[in-house]
């Protein structure tokens, strides 16, 4: 399970058998939320609060092309974020 980054105590991680679209997993304690990057969108929230999940949506914003460097990078897929 490749980790991007820890943040403000959250945890920024793909899973190896991750699949399209670009997507990030956010794990805190025992909470869990699933955000595409391109839009950032909520796909899955499982105890995240809601000043949590704008946390995290702001900070996945903030670093979308961060995201999608380590996604390509881990699956070497080559796809690019897209950017409107």
């Amino acid at each position: 399970m490749p980790t991007v980054f820890i943040l403000f105590g959250f945890i920024f991680r793909f899973y190896s058998n991750d699949h399209a679209p670009i997507h990030i997993h956010v794990i805190k304690g025992r909470t869990r939320a699933k955000f595409t990057i391109a839009p950032v969108e909520l796909v899955e929230n499982h105890g995240l609060k809601p000043a949590e999940l704008k946390l995290v949506e702001s900070v996945i914003e903030e670093n979308q092309e961060v995201i999608a460097e380590h996604w390509n990078k881990y699956f070497n897929n080559g796809d690019k974020l897209n950017e409107d």
